[in-house]
């Protein structure tokens, strides 16, 4: 249609049929635009009071964040804070602002997706009686979930193994333990750790590499080859064997790929959007060491092993005679509490 050093960097399609003489098109292709836009826009504003609520119900957030309404049956807090949010975000920032803003934040979750799968598919398989302990209040005896958790026990390889190189490229074992579960760990950190460095280096680094720079050019071909060899090293180590209706294919190469992918995007991005993305990862640190950490059910999980452990091991023993002590004590007390008699026990 036209020169492509012609085109206008903010409404390039416009522009184009304007420059054929098509006038009308223009207006076809704003409207299409504030379509596309309104939809996306309504696309992240739905989930977003759903995800507040999720995380407070999980303890993460504030708990009154998880609020149901009894007329409408939607977490009505949760949608209040999340449109008030939304509004003051689009009254202070610029819409190229918030747009950036969200694609790092969208890029970031990918990344950690990946990242996810790619540790959990080598994980040794865990119990998960005490995961229902801790979401839910009812109580449950003690003796019954140390014997569960003595017959759950037995089918997760409690090998402990010293790590070395051997081990390391080639295991003894075909299921996953809890050595190779931290391998994978370390590597899947390791790697991140580097594809922030190598994505880092080619960015800044660009025109240097366009012009034959000989040290950026060994850096990238170390770097690659280093995030080869950590490949090599998670390939190497025994997957799960749990049944699922779905896997993700080509492990540990596929995620390994999407997190250079979605980290390399958002090194492209400008350095006022790191400086608020990083301003709002600061705000979400605080509220999670300072309150999340303490209050989700991971924490209750966490509580409730070592309860468990502390049964198994002798270290905790239950107190009848304390139990049955305070319950005399109750059945001691009078039976009638009503306020004329506490009156006249006061006079």
């Amino acid at each position: 249609m036209m020169p492509y050093y012609l085109l206008d960097k903010n409404s390039p399609l416009p522009f184009a049929f304007k420059y054929v003489k098509w006038e009308g098109a223009k207006y076809a292709v704003a409207v299409g635009s504030l379509c596309a836009l309104s939809t996306s826009l309504l696309g992240s504003m739905f989930p977003m009071p759903r995800v507040i609520y999720a995380m407070a119900d999980d303890g993460l957030l504030f708990r009154f964040l998880a609020k149901i309404s009894e007329k409408s049956k939607t977490p009505t807090t949760a949608t209040i804070v999340a449109g008030t949010v939304a509004a003051v975000m689009a009254f202070l920032f610029d819409l190229k602002d918030l747009v950036d803003l969200m694609s790092i934040g969208t890029l970031l979750a990918y990344s950690l997706v990946a990242a996810c799968v790619l540790v959990l598919r080598y994980q040794p398989e865990q119990p998960n009686l005490a995961y229902q302990m801790a979401s839910t209040s009812d109580e449950t005896d003690v003796t019954d979930l140390s014997t569960t958790s003595d017959s759950q026990a037995d089918c997760i390889p409690e090998r402990v193994d010293t790590i070395s190189l051997q081990s390391l490229l080639s295991p003894e074992t075909t299921v996953p333990t809890s050595t190779s579960g931290h391998v994978v760990n370390v590597c899947t950190s390791v790697i991140g750790l580097v594809i922030s460095v190598l994505c880092l280096v080619t960015v800044l680094g660009k025109d240097a590499l366009i012009n034959g720079n000989v040290w950026v050019i060994v850096s990238v071909i170390v770097l690659f080859l280093g995030i080869a060899i950590v490949v090599i090293v998670i390939y190497r180590q025994p997957q799960s064997k749990t049944k699922l209706s779905f896997k993700v294919p080509f492990l540990p190469v596929l995620p390994v790929i999407s997190i250079f992918v979605n980290v390399y995007l958002m090194m492209q991005l400008g350095v006022g959007t790191w400086i608020r993305f990083s301003i709002w990862m600061v705000i979400g640190f605080i509220i999670y060491f300072t309150y999340g950490i303490r209050n989700s059910t991971e924490a209750a999980l966490r509580d409730c092993e070592q309860t468990v452990q502390g049964y198994r091991d002798g270290t905790l023993t239950l107190n009848f005679e304390g139990d049955l002590a305070e319950k005399q004590m109750f059945l001691d007390e009078p039976e009638d509490h009503s306020p004329a008699n506490r009156n006249e026990e006061e006079a």
